[in-house]
């Protein structure tokens, strides 16, 4: 995942000024479930938006 996507889903989720203040050590181990479940969210609705289901 890269660094530029778990800034924008810690902005979504609400724990952005938390990882500003205390870094990625601050943020509790829901917030970072959390963040990885929408990932993974966001990548099967861009599969699904795919034509054809492909993955090319």
């Amino acid at each position: 995942m890269s660094d530029a996507l778990k800034y924008e889903l810690a902005k979504e989720l609400g724990f952005y000024p938390t990882l500003m203040r205390e870094g990625w050590g601050g943020i509790t181990t829901r917030d970072a479930g959390n963040m990885v479940k929408r990932a993974i969210e966001i990548a099967e609705e861009a599969l699904a938006n795919r034509p054809n289901g492909s993955l090319h």
